[in-house]
């Protein structure tokens, strides 16, 4: 007869035993497979969350992309036909648009053969080419002008904008040419005549 134990029959196996220092040891592994899983845990938290934000170099262009613009209705979208409270708004919009992105990034150095001038918003023709200039810049960054809208932009509108408004004889002649030295002055144009037209052969009397 086996002096083995039947567990079929109902015999109870003695306990295992097991010493302090073993169940040292495995408190500790224990308590390493925990903190393993925790951090485990806090990686991948990590990387299914969203990248921070980083900030680049240079002006912030987040504010940007769009203005006033015209309101609902069929309000007009350029400024030079806007009157009232809707050319000051547009206006303000634009300034900001100008003194924060425009000359900071592209308003080169003050010359003789480049002036400038500080209160650019008195001068009609600047106003109307800086806002042209503004639009068009709203209409190139947008997603459905392509990644070559910007570069469209700067061929097709921001070098012959700026070549004309800061020419020697463009609107801002008679202004800064020194940047030591704000100026401005108006230059007045041709006054448009009320007298009829001369007939061939015959010149207007002086």
């Amino acid at each position: 007869m086996s002096d083995s134990h039947d567990t079929s029959a109902g015999d109870i196996p003695e306990p295992v035993r097991i010493t302090d220092l073993d169940l040292a040891d495995l408190s500790a592994s224990v308590r390493r497979l925990i903190d393993q899983s925790q951090e485990q845990a806090r990686v991948l938290d990590n990387l299914t969350a969203e990248p921070p934000t980083i900030p680049l170099p240079g002006p912030d262009f987040s504010g940007f992309g769009t203005g006033p613009g015209p309101a609902p209705g069929g309000e007009p979208l350029f400024i030079m036909a806007m009157e009232g409270q809707a050319y000051e708004a547009e206006l303000d919009a634009l300034t900001d648009w100008v003194d924060d992105l425009l000359l900071p990034v592209y308003g080169r150095e003050i010359t003789s053969s480049a002036p400038w001038c500080p209160w650019w918003d008195q001068h009609p023709e600047a106003v109307a080419r800086l806002h042209g200039l503004w639009l068009a810049w709203q209409q190139h960054i947008d997603p459905e002008a392509g990644p070559s809208g910007p570069s469209t932009w700067h061929r097709d509108h921001l070098d012959h904008t700026m070549a004309q408004l800061r020419a020697p004889s463009g609107p801002f002649a008679a202004c800064t040419t020194n940047p030591s030295r704000p100026a401005h002055r108006l230059l007045h144009g041709p006054k448009p005549t009320t007298d009829p037209v001369p007939t061939p052969g015959h010149a207007l009397a002086a």
